[in-house]
């Protein structure tokens, strides 16, 4: 068993398809289906159910995937502190953020942590709160930037702080028979058309549960991944949005409504436990340009 197979079979369990694992790992799928039939046989029990369509875990695989990630990340690890024995900080750095962050500028921190370290391959992607949680706990992401409603703090089993808490507000366009209102009520937004985050993620069950804490049923027409998508939804008047007072207030040509039963997001930094080099050097250098501290 070596670093190669186990990256490769890390990629196959994540892509769930041997073609797209291949093309990520900067190799060819016939090297890559070698290599992890070589591991499979030192292992001695197969990691992939193969079908025409996907690629599926099977017990093995699901029993080989979380010591495999634990494995590789201290090999990362290792070699983050090897560079920085050198003098020079080097390495990759994961970081993952919400697509409604705009409480910092997280982009303008990143240009000039890489200005200050330049060696430092930076590797920066866009997910729901619920899966950048499991990536930091996995080790798969150094520090991450996650939302979450008051009530779902018991979520953070591991290092984080808070870095803000507003409130949810309507989002409509200029030409909605809301857009002239000073105030509504969750009642009067359940009878228009909905847009909200798919059903089962962080964000939308924050929203259900507004709804169903009130007794009110809804009805969510378009249901997204990502805050661009609603935003282009409720410009072209298709449906209302409930989004955080930030999202509203970065975007152009919209009409934001507070709520009178004060929906809440909280927006915090979480990080992985034991750090790297290079995320030891992420967070004190977070720590000059936004006050987050490990």
């Amino acid at each position: 068993m070596n670093l190669k197979q186990i990256r490769f079979a890390l990629a196959v369990a994540q892509e769930q398809n041997f073609t797209r694992a291949a093309k990520r790992c900067h190799t060819v799928q016939s090297a890559l289906s070698h290599q992890i039939a070589k591991l499979e046989e030192e292992l001695g029990s197969p990691l992939f159910e193969r079908t025409s369509r996907q690629v599926e875990l099977t017990a093995a695989g699901r029993a080989f995937l979380a010591p495999a990630e634990q494995w590789l990340a201290a090999h990362n690890h290792l070699l983050d502190t090897m560079e920085a024995l050198k003098g020079e900080i080097g390495g990759t750095l994961t970081v993952g953020t919400i697509s409604t962050l705009n409480t910092i500028d997280l982009i303008g921190q990143l240009a000039r942590f890489n200005q200050r370290y330049p060696l430092v391959n930076i590797r920066l992607y866009v997910a729901m709160s619920e899966k950048l949680l499991e990536d930091v706990q996995q080790a798969r992401t150094d520090v991450a930037f996650v939302g979450l409603w008051p009530g779902d703090k018991e979520a953070l089993a591991m290092p984080h702080k808070l870095l803000t808490d507003e409130p949810l507000v309507a989002m409509v366009s200029r030409d909605h028979p809301f857009a002239g209102r000073e105030r509504l009520r969750l009642s009067e937004l359940s009878q228009v058309p909905l847009v909200d985050f798919y059903q089962g993620s962080g964000a939308r069950r924050q929203t259900d549960k507004a709804f169903f804490s009130e007794g009110i049923t809804r009805h969510v027409s378009f249901e997204i991944d990502h805050i661009e998508w609603l935003e282009n939804i409720v410009r072209k008047s298709l449906a209302a949005g409930i989004v955080p007072l930030s999202t509203a207030e970065h975007a152009r040509g919209l009409v934001s409504i507070p709520i009178d039963s004060a929906i809440r997001r909280q927006v915090f930094c979480v990080w992985q436990q034991s750090l790297s080099a290079v995320a030891e050097r992420f967070m004190a250098f977070s720590e000059e340009e936004f006050r987050v501290s490990p």
